[in-house]
């Protein structure tokens, strides 16, 4: 009788173990979520936030620029969606801001420090009950300057919001740091850097026109016109766009809190279905992802 070689033999078995071997289901998605900015209608992120939780869809990072850094920020830090919800309805630019006599802007953001520290359950992005990342623009590089894995959350926070012409840049590490909508209107990139399988962006659209009726609707204006040429980079990394319809409402109409959560709230519930596609098939647990 003729033996077969034991190399033969052996690639036999492994070929017939393969075949029975039952298929391990796919790993759980890091879904990263992308906050844009908007000031007052930053807001809106928090009904998005509360559509996703209410649908048991699992967070693994979370990112933010301007507006949307402060959002990103308290709900990484472990504040509720409700806790967020009442501060920024009880928000005035007086919170976060103080009128000044500067060349650099009309106001500082020295306020915010006290702000954020009554709002954020911790300060420090290593501490961080989900993995944040926050995105500012830095003057001179002309680059975005992404904070995140660790130091001080508040720096970053104040310079993501510093819109230019407006606030005083904030000065960090040698550099001037501005708003982050400057160089990243959505924060997607980041997102993929830490390991983000999928990526919800939430975009804030600001009016199709606006009358030039002070230096800040110039600016407002002028950073419109740049984003639209510039949104394909933001767009191209995310897996969806979530984009709440808060057009016709003003930049800094913080007494619109119910009506801009609710718009969150009603952009979400239209892409759960999407994102359910996405889970489908995978071992999820039953409300965050471990990061």
């Amino acid at each position: 009788m003729i033996r077969a070689p034991a190399s033969e033999t052996w690639l036999k078995r492994l070929r017939a173990w393969l075949r029975l071997k039952p298929a391990e289901p796919p790993p759980t998605p890091r879904i990263g979520l992308a906050l844009g900015g908007g000031f007052a209608r930053g807001i809106a992120h928090v009904g998005v936030l509360r559509v996703l939780e209410r649908h048991n869809i699992p967070i693994s990072m979370i990112a933010g620029v301007s507006a949307g850094s402060i959002v990103a920020a308290a709900y990484a830090s472990g504040a509720t969606v409700d806790e967020i919800e009442k501060v920024a309805g009880n928000m005035r630019l007086r919170d976060v801001a103080r009128w000044t006599l500067s060349r650099f802007g009309l106001a500082d953001t020295d306020r915010m420090n006290g702000f954020l520290k009554r709002t954020l359950k911790t300060l420090e992005f290593e501490h961080m009950r989900i993995p944040l990342a926050v995105v500012a623009s830095d003057l001179s590089a002309g680059k975005p300057a992404i904070f995140r894995d660790s130091g001080d959350v508040t720096v970053a926070i104040r310079a993501s919001c510093a819109y230019p012409g407006l606030f005083l840049p904030v000065r960090d590490d040698g550099r001037y740091l501005v708003d982050g909508l400057l160089t990243m209107e959505v924060p997607a990139a980041p997102l993929h850097d830490m390991g983000a399988t999928h990526v919800i962006s939430v975009a804030l659209p600001d009016p199709a026109t606006i009358d030039p009726r002070s230096v800040l609707c110039v600016l407002t204006r002028s950073f419109q016109i740049f984003s639209s040429r510039t949104q394909h980079e933001w767009r191209s990394r995310s897996t969806l766009v979530i984009e709440p319809p808060v057009a016709g409402i003003a930049w800094d109409a913080f007494e619109s809190s119910h009506e801009l959560v609710r718009a969150g709230e009603e952009a979400a519930e239209a892409a759960i279905p999407e994102i359910e596609r996405w889970l489908a098939g995978y071992k999820t647990n039953p409300r965050r992802a471990a990061a």
